[in-house]
């Protein structure tokens, strides 16, 4: 009689596991297929940069040569700017651990050696960085982004360790949704709150582009296409109607420095207000406290131009061209409030004549080595710095003096 109860007992246990493990298997899946649903439905939002060529087509083909653009992008060959080729391709970290990059056949990897034994090998997945100051890379570990431990830095020609890396090897940085949102125009994330590392769905709409400024373009598309002749755009956002706070809230989401969100990443878009979604520091700084990377709208909200005018952003950028070091282009700009009808024109102009507006940026705009953005070089015991260009309108008395060596007649 015990061991009938005993194996009666045995049975409904195995039972109750088996129903348990059931209902979390149909728990799981059911999950997966939300997150799926919700992942297809976000994603069915986009229209995609290659449709609004059909209409502004040149447009389109002057911003694909943008630095916005061009922040990330899937790597291969012709994306990553580094070399491959034997005595360029190696980083040595110490005299036991070095790092080559290497083809095999059409993937590329971040390969760790140590002691000259292959110990690790990552592929380079994702480019992020338009190369102007240099590229960093991430690899997919399932569905978590890791960011690669050397960096291509752009003004040596030559691989580095990743930024704000210790002097150690770590194939181990997770990459956060807050990192995409300022690099790609769309990334869903699918990993519940709680977990240990975000995750992904692969299909990432890749760079700042079009539906970064003005919205879904889906609706406007369709619209569009079936109705050619509206000459009045439907269902898409344009910026140049922004009033001033939502044009500099736009660009203050990824040139306002840290901004501590409230909301999850992706749900401020174009218009919106930026306080809504992120804790913005009120606290006024000088300039001088505010790095040249990464908070070009503090920067320039500090200088006097800004304070004093009704100046955005794009006064000074045009964010569908490369306007790149066209420091004529940017001068002419800077004329148009600064000049002698106004009586506020540089003072230098008696002394370079014509010249004088062809730069004012080398003068009062000059690089700046960046406090957060350094990189050690191979063999170096120091950091170098990259130089990025002051956001803060003023007088530099060093910049201005060694423009004028350059540009005054002997």
């Amino acid at each position: 009689m015990v061991k009938k109860i005993l194996s009666r007992k045995w049975v409904l246990i195995i039972m109750g596991l088996i129903l348990c493990t059931s209902l979390f298997t149909m728990c799981i899946n059911h999950q997966e297929k939300n997150s799926e649903q919700v992942v297809q439905k976000q994603r069915e939002l986009f229209s995609g940069s290659t449709s609004c060529a059909n209409c502004h087509k040149s447009i389109y083909d002057s911003h694909i040569h943008t630095a916005h653009h061009l922040s990330s992008r899937p790597a291969d060959t012709s994306t990553v700017m580094g070399k491959f080729e034997t005595g360029h391709n190696k980083f040595v970290f110490d005299l036991s651990n070095t790092i080559l990059v290497e083809r095999s056949g059409d993937r590329l990897y971040q390969v760790l050696y140590v002691n000259g034994t292959e110990k690790k090998r990552r592929p380079f997945d994702i480019v992020i960085g338009s190369g102007t100051r240099g590229q960093s890379y991430l690899y997919w570990w399932k569905d978590t982004l890791f960011q690669l431990p050397l960096t291509y830095f752009t003004a040596t020609n030559q691989w580095c360790n990743s930024p704000g890396y210790p002097g150690r090897v770590v194939f181990g940085r997770p990459v956060t949704s807050r990192c995409l949102e300022c690099h790609t125009t769309y990334a869903q994330s699918i990993a519940a709150p709680d977990a240990q590392f975000e995750k992904f769905d692969h299909n990432i709409i890749y760079g700042v582009d079009c539906e970064k400024c003005h919205g879904s373009g889906i609706q406007h598309v369709q619209f569009q296409t079936q109705h050619p002749n509206e000459k009045t755009g439907k269902y898409i956002i344009n910026p140049a109607s922004f009033t001033r706070k939502q044009s500099l809230d736009l660009c203050a989401l990824c040139h306002g420095g840290r901004l501590a969100k409230t909301k999850p990443s992706f749900e401020f878009h174009s218009g919106d207000t930026l306080a809504n979604y992120f804790q913005i520091d009120n606290v006024a700084k000088e300039a001088v406290n505010i790095d040249v990377h990464g908070n070009q709208y503090g920067m320039l909200a500090a200088s006097r131009c800004f304070k004093e005018s009704g100046m955005t952003c794009m006064t000074c950028h045009n964010p569908h061209e490369n306007e790149k070091g066209k420091k004529e282009l940017f001068s002419q700009r800077c004329i148009t409030c600064h000049n002698v009808e106004h009586n506020n024109f540089c003072k230098l102009n008696s002394r370079l004549g014509n010249s004088i507006t062809k730069n004012c940026i080398d003068c009062h705009m000059p690089e700046q080595p960046s406090r957060s953005i350094t990189v050690l070089l191979e063999g170096a015991i120091e950091p170098t710095s990259a130089n990025m260009r002051s956001h803060f309108i003023s007088i530099y008395k060093d910049a201005t003096k060694n423009y004028l060596n350059k540009n005054l007649r002997p």
